[in-house]
């Protein structure tokens, strides 16, 4: 796991008569009375740029991510892309590449990406980066480089309330059959897999795969299958929290709006659905279970208005996130640092 980057070009952002001062102490603030998630820092003076300020204050920022598992940077100067990239090596250090993909996006430059390409109308169910994976990132950052002119929040909320909320025998079960993805390619209806792979070179996804614990089928021409069993719950390593950790109800086919469900189970049987999630041991997820897991993340949700140059930065094992519709343009551009295998944590 790499570390924060040493932050090599700090002159650059002398373009403003603005000194920060490393002592200078910001302003911590609720999002609303009572609400600290995230926690809401402002810049100890007008004008402070975002990125000098984050490099002197490193222990600053990691503690106050690990008491509220997230981070909203308002009121700050970020300055773009490139200097938007420059704060997350400050803060998170290298960036990852967005491989093994479940959505659309494009990179930016370097590491950051868009946000997931869907459509605008559309809202994303929460999830944590990744958690239908066996290692994911543990630090995620969003910046909104422009703001929807109606809508766009990207809500987010507390995987150790989530679990909370979830009843007891829901969790159990889930805890020991764990959560499998089957995922279809090539049939022209989700992501090819040249694209979630990030290459054309079959032997390179056999070898991906075989590292990850994924299963491979090719199926004739350009199509694949795979399956993976991965982890349902965790424990977040620094809290110890319990953390509900998966994206069963957001891969299986109920996620979809009813009239798009019942296409997709008319045209696919279900083991050639594009996508779809079971239980570890094959069998099927019941509707009143992925009802009860939805209600568990609605009743958590914590939802604001972006606004132009926010950074939230965001623990996100601790913290999952997701997207509202929207109108007119958005720009939310995405970044993540320090994997993490879950092998690992568990062990």
């Amino acid at each position: 796991m790499n570390g924060p980057a040493t932050l090599k070009r700090i002159d650059r952002t002398e373009r403003k008569a603005v000194r920060i001062d490393a002592d200078a102490q910001p302003r911590i603030e609720a999002l609303s009375p009572g609400q600290m998630l995230p926690a809401v820092i402002r810049p100890p003076m007008a004008g402070a740029q975002l990125l000098p300020w984050a490099a002197a204050n490193l222990p600053f920022i990691e503690s106050t991510l690990a008491a509220h598992g997230a981070v909203l940077f308002r009121g700050f100067e970020v300055g773009g892309v490139d200097a938007f990239r420059e704060v997350i090596q400050a803060v998170g250090g290298h960036l990852e590449q967005y491989t093994y993909r479940s959505t659309p996006r494009t990179e930016v430059g370097n590491g950051v990406y868009t946000s997931t390409e869907y459509p605008a109308d559309k809202s994303i169910p929460f999830h944590n980066e990744h958690s239908y994976a066996r290692s994911w990132p543990m630090k995620l950052f969003f910046y909104c480089e422009l703001p929807a002119a109606e809508g766009g929040v990207t809500p987010i909320c507390d995987s150790a309330r989530v679990y909370d909320r979830i009843p007891e025998e829901i969790r159990e079960k889930f805890r020991q059959k764990r959560v499998m993805y089957v995922r279809n390619y090539g049939d022209g209806v989700d992501l090819p897999w040249q694209e979630v792979f990030q290459t054309t070179d079959r032997a390179q996804v056999e070898e991906f795969c075989r590292q990850e614990g994924i299963e491979v089928e090719w199926k004739g021409g350009e199509r694949l299958r795979t399956r993976q069993v991965c982890q349902a719950v965790m424990r977040h390593p620094g809290s110890g929290k319990m953390l509900w950790f998966n994206q069963a109800h957001l891969f299986h086919v109920t996620s979809l709006d009813a009239e798009i469900a019942e296409a997709m189970l008319e045209a696919f049987a279900q083991d050639e659905l594009p996508r779809n999630s079971l239980y570890g041991d094959g069998t099927p997820i019941e509707d009143e279970t992925l009802a009860a897991i939805r209600a568990a993340y609605d009743a958590e949700e914590v939802a604001f208005p972006w606004e132009k140059e926010d950074v939230i930065l965001i623990d996100n094992m601790a913290v999952a996130h997701a997207r509202g519709p929207y109108k007119g343009e958005r720009k939310i551009r995405a970044g993540m640092t320090q994997p993490v295998d879950g092998a690992d944590l568990e062990a």
